[in-house]
């Protein structure tokens, strides 16, 4: 039977780091509820002595959640760590995380100090906060880059003094996998009382090997692992959760289970990502809008006939609803007629033939094929009336912002007026009035494509209808108009059979 890997998330704590990515209280126990939903173990909740925001948050998360280990992090330092135990006391089950830097650079030029101060502050640091609490994390900061029979020497002594599990950084995201798994078998091997601890990874992605070294880790032993939802963190960011939580999935070999409950990462991810108002990049791995997108038509082809062609994933396994066709001047047949069954135009032989060969023309020149271009294509074999085209679209601000819309569905025209917090809001609530798809709008982007007083901006939408996504993209210089362009086209993109109601 495999063994257990601890989960240790420090997105409230080292991912909150990223600049302009800070969150209040109320936000972080919003996270910190979806991360114990998710099945976290330990959710490092803040630096209590940086700042008295740090402080209550984590006074606060400790008195909202009640499964994971709550841990503070301190230096060591007889003040923070006093800190982070107050911090701490509401929590059902507290742990203090304190350390100090381990690599030459650190000892020299960022401590001024000596090997010898350095494991006597270790030891005094992990001595005192074991008077507050029973679980203590010893951090060995900067490892990747230490000395390995001094780093083997300090682990051995805290150890001794009484901690409970032994981090050992990548900091500076400095390892190659080899490198950083050796050194933690080199631990295994060479501190005595290594079996008294659990030996914890934290990588950091500096050179994009943090989920390797995670990995490697692992393999060699290590049985705690810290990481941050969709890899945020200081400079290039952390470990990311949802790769390493998978990767252990898929691989069977890697002698390790989690208490992950999968399905919950793309939502959890989707939380962080719209709280701190960071964005996923597109092809992040598991929860980037490409992660289950396939544009080239043997890849499609493939994943139609049978998804683990090109899936080592089942998309509904992370949260996902399912895999996205998307349609670009290299799909296949396949792909076109798998689009054309969801609007209900069913064409075989020579007819999709015929639809196929003006739709690579089309698609030649068009970087996204939407719904009103299918219809244009095969306008003889069905019937548009649930197509919607969007009229005249107009707002204005005297105190209360209000908006009016125009549509038109098939033949017929409609109008609409809304209010809301913003331009964009009244007009999105205005054409909701009229067509009633019950969406949910789950993702908002909006990118500047040029630069100056004439920007043209490209919004990108994601909407839910009926557990299923469809994405929405227009341009233009005005960003109201474009978010209500943008909207209408993922509309249309929801099959006929599921298609919108209308007023």
């Amino acid at each position: 039977m495999s063994e257990k890997l601890w989960i240790f998330d420090t997105t409230l704590r080292d991912g909150e780091q990223v600049p302009g990515c800070q969150l209040n209280s109320q936000e972080k126990i919003v996270v910190a509820k979806a991360l114990e939903e998710l099945g976290v173990d330990i959710i490092e909740a803040g630096f209590p002595i940086s700042s008295p925001g740090d402080f209550n948050s984590v006074v606060e998360i400790s008195k909202a959640v009640s499964n994971p280990i709550i841990c503070a992090l301190s230096r060591a330092v007889e003040k923070d760590i006093e800190v982070a135990a107050d911090a701490l006391k509401y929590a059902k089950k507290g742990r203090i995380h304190t350390g100090i830097g381990v690599s030459p650079y650190h000892i020299q030029f960022k401590l001024r100090s000596t090997p010898e101060n350095i494991i006597e502050r270790g030891i005094r640091a992990v001595k005192y906060a074991k008077s507050f609490v029973e679980d203590v994390e010893f951090y060995a900061e900067d490892a990747g880059r230490a000395e390995l029979p001094f780093l083997a020497k300090i682990i051995e002594a805290v150890i001794k003094a009484g901690a409970t599990v032994v981090n050992i950084p990548d900091t500076t995201g400095y390892c190659l996998p080899e490198q950083y798994g050796a050194i933690i078998r080199y631990l295994k091997e060479n501190v005595s009382n290594i079996d008294k601890a659990i030996i914890a990874t934290h990588c950091h992605n500096d050179l994009g090997m943090a989920t390797a070294n995670t990995i490697a880790g692992v393999q060699n032993g290590a049985r705690q692992a810290e990481l941050t939802i969709n890899g945020i963190g200081e400079r290039a960011g952390n470990t990311s959760l949802e790769e390493v939580v998978m990767a252990i999935k898929c691989h069977h070999a890697i002698p390790v289970h989690t208490n992950i409950k999968t399905e919950l990462i793309y939502g959890t991810s989707r939380l962080i990502s719209k709280l701190m108002n960071m964005p996923v990049q597109p092809n992040k791995a598991i929860v980037g809008r490409n992660a289950f997108a396939h544009s080239s038509g043997i890849h499609q082809d493939g994943v139609l006939k049978h998804r683990e062609n090109y899936e080592i994933i089942d998309p509904k396994e992370v949260g996902v609803h399912e895999s996205t066709i998307v349609l670009t001047a290299r799909s296949g047949r396949a792909a076109l007629k798998y689009h054309l069954d969801a609007l209900g135009v069913e064409l075989e032989g020579e007819p999709l033939r015929e639809v196929y060969e003006e739709f690579l023309i089309l698609a030649d020149s068009k970087r996204d094929i939407g719904t009103k271009d299918l219809l244009s294509l095969v306008g003889k074999f069905m019937d548009g009336s649930s197509f919607i085209e969007l009229g005249k679209v107009s707002y204005q601000s005297n105190g209360e912002i209000k908006a009016h819309v125009e549509l038109k569905v098939g033949e017929k025209n409609f109008e609409a007026d809304s209010t809301g917090n913003g331009p964009v809001d009244a007009v999105l609530k205005a054409i909701e009035s009229i067509v009633k798809p019950q969406i949910e709008l789950e993702e908002f982007l909006i990118q500047a494509i040029t630069h100056g007083s004439d920007d043209v901006a490209k919004v990108h939408m994601r909407i839910i209808q009926g557990d299923r996504p469809y994405y929405g993209f227009a341009s233009n210089t005005d960003i109201v108009l474009a978010s209500a362009q943008a909207f209408v086209d993922a509309l249309n993109k929801i099959p006929v059979k599921d298609k919108v109601i209308v007023a």
